[in-house]
């Protein structure tokens, strides 16, 4: 069953609504059948039921909240262009290479494979980004780097459910291996095994966590989350969420058991939002908030009390007021730390918030949460990591004007190295833990559909194998330049029946920013569509047809600290392009890697946008794109960006250099401007490493 707008459309509200309604949709389907023709000049038509139509695909199972979308296998999913390339120089990069790069911790002594090395989070997250790499890849090196980690966790686990490294030891320098039993870095190895039963179907996945979950069960009122550690007690719904996965393949009712009593443990992200937490600094670690925020939303598949949803709603706007960067991330360097564009912002946290985001929008299926993830993926993550995938910032900032080893005004400071890019620079965390950003990001671009359709919910260079229909498996390409580009072609590739052709539903996401969408269907331009709606295209398929999606973008602006104005056009922000000299510095001896990378520039940062109408910006932007930079395997540097954008502006000299990084920002309306007006150019924030992308405003 569909719920319209006049247009014909799935509205966001009304596709949310829908989807909340806690019923079998697979018995509604078999019952009485709607296939939609969704605009295109066509009404909506009952038609005959259809007969032995099955869920392709494991929905949630009752008494659980039915879910909007469902995640595809591990590996169904395979990236193409950038996406593609952007993988490859992960397995070239670090993510291929960590037990040499990083052998203190990642090599054979570390406590996940049985050593008495250490015996905490940081081995389980690297192979929390190697084992999706590796399978979406299909690479066998790869894997094989994986599967020890796998074999070890089952081997280890006991008669009475629990599993990992069992025994502590006293402190070695560089290592954690003195809180052997916490549960916090055991949740982290559960989404491994999840995902790997998920490319594999190892059938002792189910017995293995049935048994720990059990363990749990019985242990948890005597040794609670925060029993060994508070971290637990903060990032609970990753434990909640692989249990409810568990509860769909098995149905066992304690699973249900233990997920209310999860839940009574973790930490109330509701309580924190009801009491303002997120409008005061200091108030939570950025970590623990990239993770946790997803919990009310996790556990409102159990309890559909709306006062869930209704949180992380207001929890994300308390975030943008109080705390919020213009590349979709918070000040938290490492407690959150307030919205001046000079706070850092943690790479942890970014790959992090992305997959709660993948997760909230599986169960709501809310456009918001899917603008936001594009938001994070395509400006603050590409920045973060090395073209080669070899180094990281702990911390980035939106106006960010030198990247030395100094001392800023962070939370946490590690001998100044923070900003700097390297290995094991700021806080060791991030190495291990970033490799997950752009493997789970390719696996959630498309789920499936409880029409047994397919959605395509966030954009990139992808090809889908799915089932659709009456179980019929298609090969669906999806060719697109995005976000550099605004057009997206899907075409559909195989349809793999005696027919070769196969009735199903297409829902693409509109985003919020797109005012106003096109769809064009085997040529013929069909249907125009907001933004922030679903497009649901129903019609029987079959090989070679088409579909393309513009998404046309206009240039707009929105407003930070003190009023500044960051430049945005589509899904991406943009920033001040800034000549960039890297340099090289080696470490003796320390704790921070062999060495790092500085960037500094002797060109001017300190610019103010000449006063303009907001409304018309988009006829005041100049927007140039370079078709061939465009059509790059990799445009994320200054180098390759494809598409600048030129403004008029005007040095303000008060605004000066402090404590090597942008002074304190001058609050808009700003009188201290001088000298002639100046045409500047802004780049994709993605493609940046020095950058003003948060600008004062001044007179003519």
């Amino acid at each position: 069953v569909h719920i319209l707008d006049r247009d014909g459309v799935l509205s966001d509200e009304l596709y949310t609504v829908a989807n909340r309604i806690n019923m079998n949709i697979s018995t509604i389907k078999k019952a009485f059948y709607l296939l939609v023709g969704i605009g295109f000049g066509c009404t909506l038509q009952a038609v005959e039921p259809q007969k032995d139509v099955t869920d392709n695909y494991r929905n949630n199972r009752y008494p659980l909240l039915q879910k909007p979308l469902i995640e595809l296998p591990l590996g169904s999913i395979k990236p193409q262009g950038w996406l593609r390339e952007m993988l490859i120089r992960q397995k070239n990069g670090a993510t291929g290479q960590m037990d040499t790069l990083y052998p203190l911790v990642m090599g054979e002594r570390n406590g996940w494979l049985g050593g008495d090395g250490d015996q905490w989070e940081r081995g389980p997250y690297w192979i929390d980004g190697l084992l999706p790499l590796a399978y979406i890849l299909d690479d066998k090196e790869l894997k094989a780097k994986v599967q020890p980690w796998i074999e070890w966790a089952l081997q280890s686990q006991r008669e009475d459910g629990f599993f990992g490294p069992a025994k502590d030891y006293p402190g070695e320098p560089g290592l954690q291996r003195d809180n052997s039993h916490d549960w916090w870095p055991r949740m982290v190895m559960l989404k491994i095994l999840q995902q790997y039963y998920s490319a594999t179907n190892d059938e002792r996945i189910i017995t293995f966590m049935t048994k720990y979950f059990r363990y749990q069960l019985n242990t948890l009122p005597q040794k609670p989350l925060g029993h060994w550690s508070f971290w637990a007690e903060f990032r609970a719904c990753d434990n909640l969420q692989a249990v409810y996965w568990l509860y769909n393949l098995t149905g066992e009712a304690f699973l249900l058991e233990l997920g209310h009593l999860l839940h009574q443990q973790s930490y109330s992200f509701v309580d924190m939002v009801n009491r303002g937490d997120l409008r005061r600094i200091c108030t939570i670690h950025c970590v623990n908030l990239a993770q946790g925020i997803k919990e009310p939303i996790i556990y409102y598949q159990q309890d559909t009390n709306p006062k869930y949803i209704d949180a992380v709603k207001r929890g994300f706007q308390d975030i943008r007021q109080f705390h919020g960067q213009p590349q979709g991330m918070y000040g938290g360097d490492e407690a959150l730390h307030g919205n001046n564009p000079t706070q850092g912002s943690e790479l942890c946290a970014a790959v992090e918030l992305m997959y709660s985001l993948e997760k909230m929008v599986e169960i709501t299926g809310d456009i918001d949460f899917a603008d936001h993830l594009e938001r994070i993926a395509f400006n603050a993550l590409p920045t973060q990591i090395s073209d080669d995938f070899m180094t990281k910032q702990y911390f980035q900032q939106p106006n960010q004007i030198m990247v030395t080893r100094h001392r800023r005004n962070f939370d946490q400071d590690h001998e100044g190295t923070d900003i700097t890019f390297g290995t094991l620079t700021g806080y060791p965390c991030c190495f291990s833990n970033m490799h997950q950003g752009w493997p789970k990001f390719t696996q959630h671009l498309w789920y499936a559909t409880p029409d047994n359709g397919i959605a395509a919910f966030t954009y990139s260079p992808s090809e889908v194998t799915a089932k659709v229909g009456n179980n019929v498996s298609v090969v669906i390409s999806e060719d697109t330049y995005y976000p550099m580009d605004n057009r997206i072609s899907f075409t559909i590739k195989e349809v793999k029946n005696k027919t070769k052709q196969v009735e199903f539903p297409l829902h693409l996401r509109i985003p919020k920013w797109c005012k106003r969408a096109e769809i064009i269907v085997n040529g013929k331009a069909e249907q125009y569509i907001e933004g922030g709606r679903i497009a649901v295209i129903n019609r029987i398929w079959k090989r070679n047809d088409n579909v393309e999606l513009h998404l046309p973008m206009e240039v707009s602006t929105s407003t930070w600290y003190e009023n500044a104005v960051t430049i945005e056009r589509g899904p991406l922000v943009y920033a001040l392009k800034i000549k960039e000299n890297w340099k090289k510095e080696n470490l003796n001896n320390s704790w921070y890697g062999p060495h790092y990378y500085q960037v500094t520039s002797s060109e001017p940062w300190n610019y103010g946008l000449v006063d303009f109408d907001r409304s018309q910006v988009n006829k005041i932007a100049q927007v140039s794109i370079d078709s061939q930079k465009q059509q790059s395997i990799f445009p994320w540097n200054q180098e390759n960006a494809p598409i600048e954008i030129k403004m008029k502006a005007r040095l303000i000299p008060t605004w000066t250099v402090y404590n090597e990084m942008a002074g304190p920002q001058p609050f808009s309306f700003c009188n201290g401007a001088e000298g002639e007006e100046q045409e500047i150019t802004l780049i994709p924030y993605g493609c940046t490493t020095l950058r003003i992308s948060e600008f004062p405003i001044v007179g003519k």
